[in-house]
């Protein structure tokens, strides 16, 4: 039997080192990798309690608490149009611990709208999906709309450009499509109300409700069970078409005539988190909320609200909110609407 040369053996106990050495490290990363979550997982909502962000987080917690086997807690951190809680994810951590409830203001608007924002809604966000899209809806307390006189949008005009800067309109916050909303309506019709940015929706809806408030730009989901229990009279929906959920509602434009054409000013709502979480994370989360929405117990209950039910993908989600940048840096601009 021929000798091996003295190296030879060397080399095979290398080999075989080397060997040992990827098959204890490559398992050990894969774990590492699929070990996520390994604790509880903060949504953060950048608004009060109540709005449609916050219902929409809250439809999605328990969902995804059942499909990763920990805890999604919904934490609110309202203010500032929403940029507080943005900034806060922002910064966080990229490890999937913290996510945000990111919305048309906090990703298509407040960039053209603030002079300084102190996160940038591109570079600091890995997009993860589109949640929802929803109409906004223009709404009155009932006894304030029959006490004015108010039945329609056409009415509603007529006595804001009779009373001006006696109507007050109130919004979830600066920069929120709410507030846009109002404002686009107010550069097209001529008319003029006294803006009350609130920390959220609900909050807003509570002023609204009591009478304090007389009309609001609100998202439809958050509106909703005011305008069946009739403390709201809906006067119009903001997007392009009909809402599903009230058929009988006209749109902005067709209420309006020929001062409002064109008019459209609807809301989304998507999952991101902060720039370099990993990509496996990512579109695990994708999957997982796509899967949430297909359900039919969450479908239905967004769609009874007003709300479309998303889930594309993270690339087509970065997509989306770019073109909805420049959308909105038009509609900004139109408005003449600024915050310092």
């Amino acid at each position: 039997m021929p000798h091996l040369p003295h190296r030879a053996p060397r080399r095979a106990l290398l080999a075989a080192a080397a060997l040992a050495w990827c098959s204890a490290v490559l398992p050990t990363a894969a774990q590492a990798q699929s070990a996520w979550p390994s604790k509880p997982v903060r949504i953060v909502v950048p608004f009060a309690p109540g709005g449609t962000t916050d219902l929409l987080a809250r439809a999605l917690a328990p969902e995804l608490t059942r499909a990763f086997g920990q805890p999604f807690i919904v934490d609110n951190r309202g203010g500032a149009g929403g940029n507080i809680g943005a900034e806060a994810v922002a910064r966080a951590t990229p490890d999937g611990y913290t996510l945000l409830m990111g919305t048309v203001g906090t990703h298509g608007i407040n960039r053209a709208l603030y002079a300084k924002l102190p996160y940038d809604p591109i570079k600091d966000f890995a997009p993860v999906t589109l949640v929802a899209a929803v109409p906004n809806v223009m709404v009155m307390n009932t006894e304030r709309a029959k006490e004015l006189g108010i039945a329609n949008v056409a009415d509603f005009i007529r006595v804001a450009k009779a009373r001006p800067g006696k109507l007050n309109m109130a919004s979830s916050g600066n920069g929120t499509s709410i507030h846009l909303a109002g404002e686009l309506f107010k550069s097209m019709t001529g008319t003029y109300m006294l803006h009350f940015p609130y920390r959220g929706s609900g909050p807003a809806l509570m002023d609204m409700v009591g009478g304090n408030m007389d009309v609001m730009f609100d998202n439809l989901p958050s509106s909703m069970p005011q305008i069946k229990a009739g403390k709201l009279v809906a006067l119009a929906v903001t997007s392009a078409a009909r809402s599903g959920a009230l058929p009988d509602v006209p749109t902005v434009e067709q209420a309006g005539g020929a001062a409002l054409k064109g008019y459209e000013a609807s809301s989304w709502f998507g999952l991101l988190a902060p720039a370099g979480t990993a990509p496996d994370t990512v579109n695990r989360l994708q999957q997982e909320v796509a899967k949430a929405l297909a359900t039919p117990a969450v479908k239905e209950k967004l769609l009874a609200q007003g709300a479309i039910p998303g889930g594309m993908a993270p690339a087509e989600f970065a997509r989306h909110i770019d073109a909805e940048h420049r959308k909105w840096a038009h509609v900004v601009q139109a408005s003449g609407a600024k915050v310092d």
